[in-house]
């Protein structure tokens, strides 16, 4: 080595390693800042917080990619393993580990037949949760008075729906406009769904007894949106009756196979949903003629039976002419019968008055007056005797209620003390020095306080007989 070369190496700048892995993933993002790659794809993992990891491989080679979920939303299908792809988006690399990765930001299928293996899968897997069973497929009603329709609001298809709805029955139709075309169809297509479910009977807006999905033809790739999975699940939980009509007879889509009826076209789904009125109206004519012709003719059954039965009734004036007959004699009986009665009693009433005579009458009377007199006369000595006796246990009553009489012991000299409410002093235990009490005499009433200093005054002394109570 010369000491040119030796100086050169020396004087080299030494890259730290994250120098030099970031220069690197400037380097490849500014050479590979848009790629648009076609492969398969493989190790595909959706994690938790809403990002996909998956990888990108041929039959030579594998790259590493990730779709942020801010990206994972307005993906055209959904990743998965063994599914080919192309996708666009820009390469950068890793530094913790040392890897390049491309950074997803739109992914299509690769083909056709790529589209119809991931159909495929996806209705083996409805059809095994039962989605596809015809036990869960509702009936439609017969006479709707209200029918949604969910489909573009510009062209032919809507306005071929109202044409033939308009020819055959008179309902209202309610639509909800939708894209049936393009990313935005399936989740516009749903939300309509759902909407429509969300509507409260009697509502501003009427909630449809029917709904139409339907949508023109077109290629794989247009009819696509009707195959996402979300939009087959809102179609089989939807708690209206629902009709699909995408595409024409020999085209199918998923929500076909999870909707309660499938129209070969939007045509015969209005045909489907409606009744005609005019065949309804000659029905009812032709039933109103048959209920009549039955009424003439159980009328006129019924009149012939009455013929026949009465026929064997017997005759009015042959039933009366027994009763009439019976009635004849009984009246006769009874006047011969009425006079004998009358006679008999007359006899009766003559013999018991023969034997009625008025001093027998006079007799009872007096004896009976007699009787009362007699009574009258003991019971007179009788009740003077327990008047006498009521009147002298009367009198010695008075007499001990008058020796009883507090009033008239005060008349012999004695007096009542009571407190001032009125209540007797019956002990001077009761009496407190200083209280106002009331000495009651028989001529009347004075106040005086107990223990109280005398009045000062120039009088005799009280006699001996007659003390100071106080």
């Amino acid at each position: 080595m010369t000491d040119t070369a030796v100086a050169e190496e020396t004087n080299a700048q030494a890259y730290s390693v994250s120098e030099l892995a970031f220069a690197l993933k400037r380097t490849i993002e500014s050479a590979y800042g848009f790629v648009r790659l076609r492969g398969e794809l493989s190790k595909v993992t959706f994690h938790g917080n809403g990002h996909v990891y998956l990888d990108i491989k041929d039959d030579k080679a594998s790259i590493a990619g990730v779709i942020w979920k801010t990206s994972v939303r307005g993906l055209a299908i959904r990743p998965q393993t063994g599914l080919e792809v192309i996708v666009t988006g820009r390469i950068t690399t890793y530094p913790g580990r040392s890897q390049y990765q491309i950074i997803i930001e739109t992914m299509s299928p690769a083909g056709i037949g790529a589209l119809l293996a991931q159909l495929e899968k996806l209705k083996a897997k409805l059809a095994a949760e039962g989605l596809f069973d015809s036990n869960r497929k509702r009936p439609l009603p017969a006479m709707p008075a209200v029918i949604g329709v969910v489909t573009s609001p510009t062209g032919a298809v809507i306005r071929d729906i109202l044409h033939r709805i308009t020819d055959r029955w008179p309902c209202r139709v309610v639509v909800w406009p939708v894209v049936v075309q393009g990313d935005q169809a399936a989740a516009q297509v749903r939300a309509a769904i759902e909407g429509f479910g969300a509507l409260a009977a009697g509502g501003a807006i009427p909630r449809p007894d029917l709904l139409i999905i339907a949508r023109g033809g077109g290629s794989v790739e247009d009819l696509w949106p009707f195959n996402d999975e979300a939009l087959a699940r809102a179609a089989a939980a939807s708690p209206i009756p629902l009709i699909s009509a995408v595409g024409h007879e020999t085209d199918t889509t998923l929500i076909d196979f999870v909707s309660d009826r499938r129209a070969p076209t939007p045509t015969a789904a209005a045909e489907i949903a409606t009744p005609v009125l005019a065949d309804l109206a000659a029905t009812l004519a032709e039933h109103q003629r048959r209920l009549a012709s039955s009424a003439r003719r159980h009328l006129d059954h019924g009149r012939i039976r009455f013929a026949a039965a009465s026929a064997r009734l017997p005759r009015l004036p042959d039933l009366m002419a027994i009763a009439t007959q019976r009635l004849d004699i009984a009246s006769g009986r009874l006047s011969a019968s009425l006079g004998a009665n009358v006679a008999a009693h007359r006899h009766q009433l003559t013999t018991a008055a023969a034997s009625m005579r008025p001093h027998l009458l006079q007799r009872l009377t007096e004896a009976k007056a007699r009787a009362l007199a007699a009574a009258v006369q003991r019971l007179d000595p009788a009740m003077r005797r327990i008047l006498a006796d009521h009147t002298s246990r009367l009198t010695a009553l008075a007499k001990l209620a008058s020796s009883l009489d507090p009033d008239q012991v005060l008349k012999r000299g004695f007096a009542r003390i009571e407190h001032r409410g009125g209540r007797l002093a019956r002990s001077a235990k009761e009496l407190t020095r200083g209280e106002g009490v009331e000495i009651v005499f028989h001529d009347g009433r004075r106040s005086a306080v107990v223990d109280g200093a005398a009045p000062a005054r120039k009088e005799a002394a009280p006699s001996p007989a007659q003390g100071d109570l106080f």
